[in-house]
């Protein structure tokens, strides 16, 4: 979080610091378990993520670090239990998976 750290409050500055931390984890945690097995997806979303916090490192407002935590926490639970991915098994056929099973059907 960079200068943020300087912000003090619950939820603010150095109380913040280990809450973005978690939900970066979170996020690559989530995306892991959602992407599996799915290379190209696994690293675009790697990617993202990286490129959306990097971009917000140096954020100092505490309104705007709650907006963006408030936005990763919304992106996190979508990926969770709204993603769904398909597989081509023949040319008539696609199987999926949702993001809420762990099996494709």
């Amino acid at each position: 979080m960079g200068q943020a750290a300087k912000v003090t409050g619950p939820g603010k500055g150095v109380g913040a610091v280990p809450m973005v931390l978690q939900l970066f984890k979170t996020l690559h945690r989530t995306r892991q378990q959602v992407f599996k097995n799915d290379v190209r997806a696994l690293e675009a979303a790697r990617i993202k993520i990286n490129e959306e916090f990097k971009s917000n490192k140096s954020e100092t407002s505490p309104k705007k670090i709650e907006e963006l935590m408030k936005i990763g926490s919304d992106v996190e639970l979508l990926l969770r239990t709204s993603v769904i991915q398909g597989i081509h098994t023949d040319h008539n056929t696609l199987r999926y998976r949702s993001s809420t099973t762990s099996g494709y059907s």
